[in-house]
């Protein structure tokens, strides 16, 4: 899976708050994700990320990428 800072990531589940759109801000063995929504920072390590996301939106861009 080709995930970069920067882009956002449509989850499977939702947050808490309600909010299923996250900001990638760092990658790595875990990846740094923010809520769209609420604002609130997550540390998640990779292999849960990649099971959970629905879609990638690339930055800058409104299209998802498969």
């Amino acid at each position: 899976m080709n995930v970069r800072v920067g882009d956002r990531l449509k989850m499977k589940k939702p947050h808490p708050c309600g909010g299923d759109v996250f900001d990638v801000l760092r990658v790595g063995l875990d990846f740094r994700i923010r809520c769209a929504k609420c604002g609130r920072d997550v540390m998640v390590p990779r292999a849960r990320i990649e099971r959970h996301i629905k879609q990638i939106i690339p930055a800058g861009e409104e299209e998802p990428r498969v």
